[in-house]
């Protein structure tokens, strides 16, 4: 029984994501959670207004539509409007979903949002087609194809952008920086999305980039980690961990990540929501990010050097949920260095709840805080070192640029307001461009942790006791090794 209630209790680890990926939705977690016995009280009114606006679409609506897709919308609609990252998933998006996380799944690989009636996107996902061909965060699809995506629902638009693998779509985008219409020809492919990258920069310097947490990204950071301390022949100088672009995904992968860092038992996460099971703390112990607990403990054998080694954490508007943990964990207990840019802030927690019917609904449960109380929702995690990637900033989105997000608790008990009125140049700048006849030309991603990668660069220098350029005054002393 004891056994039980801890594998429930890791199953309750949700997942924690930004949004949609082009062909699936992100989020999936392990928490089929289970149906919980609750009668409310149903609003009598309201819904006798629902079955009036339902009859009348049935007798006067222009064309027949169909019992199941009115049901559907609806049910799509309520959930649509609580908040960016709840949503409803037909059977189809909820096996796509399940796969994502396996590190293997069908489409574009692009993580997107709805702003202004555009698809807005959020994140490329590393090695994807459309991180090749240079999609951008805060890129605004106009077109696919040749259809106009004014008009469609984001799951219209996204079932328009999947498809067999190795065919083509074009996509028509907007960029503020570009005084024209991009247009992207890439080929649908089966994404295979490798959660952990790494090298040894240069003797002495470990280097490991996270692009999604996934079912086994803990594992697989503890086997590059045994990796380049083999490669070294000792003890690291310093280690980068990269989490740019990375849109978040499985919690429990989260803690495996930050737990190769911390001392055991160290908070990394607490969650707060209406339900019971919603509050949990979860510290780097084994139970909370292994499954099978401790006897499957891959964090164990690591070197015990990375609990002191030198850190550098980079982060920027496209580090999201689950990156937003680490690096916050990993700032509030003074292990690491931040350097980069103000990452997107999505600071709630969402489960998947299995349907009946084969299909799912991704409900937003709890909100998430950092070991010292902070919450980052609708408001990111700052740098130690503000060190922006010598881009136009000005293109990035976060989680407070999103019709309808969460509130900041923080900022609700102080009575902040915190929603974002989207009024200004990008709204105003995509209408301005929806028109336009020619297309600039687009241009491709920078190579992570390569000399022409600036952030990279001033995190090898804080590691070796260099000046780092930056925006901001210094907040902590460089590393002397």
């Amino acid at each position: 029984m004891q056994a039980q209630n801890k594998y429930q209790r890791f199953s309750k680890i949700g997942l924690v994501s930004s949004g949609l990926v082009l062909g699936l939705m992100l989020s999936l977690t392990y928490s089929a959670v289970a149906e919980k016995m609750v009668k409310p009280q149903l609003p009598l009114e309201d819904l006798r207004a629902f079955a009036e606006v339902f009859g009348k679409i049935k007798s006067d609506y222009v064309e027949p539509v169909a019992d199941k897709k009115l049901i559907s919308e609806a049910i799509s609609g309520m959930l649509t409007g609580l908040d960016p990252h709840s949503t409803y998933m037909d059977v189809d998006a909820f096996k796509d979903m399940q796969a994502a996380t396996q590190g293997e799944f069908g489409g574009l690989g692009i993580e997107v949002g709805m702003e202004d009636g555009l698809v807005k996107v959020i994140s490329p996902i590393e090695d994807s087609p459309a991180y090749k061909a240079g999609i951008k965060s805060g890129d605004l699809i106009m077109k696919l194809d040749d259809t106009p995506v004014k008009g469609l629902n984001l799951n219209d638009a996204v079932k328009r952008m999947r498809g067999k693998p190795d065919t083509p779509i074009v996509l028509t985008v907007l960029r503020k920086t570009e005084p024209k219409p991009l247009t992207f020809t890439l080929v649908r492919a089966v994404i295979k999305n490798k959660s952990v990258k790494y090298k040894m920069t240069e003797p002495g310097y470990a280097y490991a980039r996270v692009t999604q947490f996934q079912e086994h990204t803990g594992e697989d950071l503890a086997k590059a980690i045994q990796t380049m301390h083999t490669e070294n022949k000792g003890p690291f100088k310093g280690f980068i961990l990269d989490l740019r672009n990375d849109p978040g995904g499985l919690l429990n992968g989260a803690v495996g990540v930050a737990a190769a860092f911390l001392p055991k038992d160290t908070l990394v996460v607490y969650t707060e929501g209406r339900a019971a099971d919603s509050k949990m703390q979860l510290t780097a112990n084994p139970e909370n990010y292994a499954r099978g607990g401790a006897t499957n403990d891959y964090i164990r054998d690591i070197p015990a050097d990375l609990k002191t080694v030198p850190m550098v954490v980079l982060i920027n508007a496209g580090s999201a949920s689950a990156s937003e943990i680490v690096a916050g964990a990993l700032q509030d207990h003074k292990r690491a260095t931040l350097v980069g840019i103000r990452t997107f802030g999505k600071g709630s927690v969402q489960t998947i709840m299995p349907m009946n019917n084969g299909a799912a609904i991704k409900l937003t449960t709890a909100r998430y805080f950092t070991p010292k109380g902070r919450s980052i929702q609708a408001k990111g995690i700052d740098p130690d070192y503000i060190v922006e990637d010598g881009t136009d900033q000005s293109n990035n989105i976060h989680e407070a640029d999103l019709t309808g997000h969460l509130s900041n608790p923080k900022d609700a008990q102080a009575g902040v307001a915190t929603q974002t009125d989207k009024t200004s140049t990008t709204k105003d700048a995509a209408k301005a461009k929806l028109n336009e006849k020619k297309y600039a030309e687009p241009t491709g991603p920078i190579e992570p942790a390569s000399k022409d990668d600036i952030q990279f660069t001033q995190a090898m220098n804080f590691l070796k006791g260099k000046p780092v350029i930056h925006t901001e005054p210094a907040k902590v002393e460089p590393a002397k090794t």
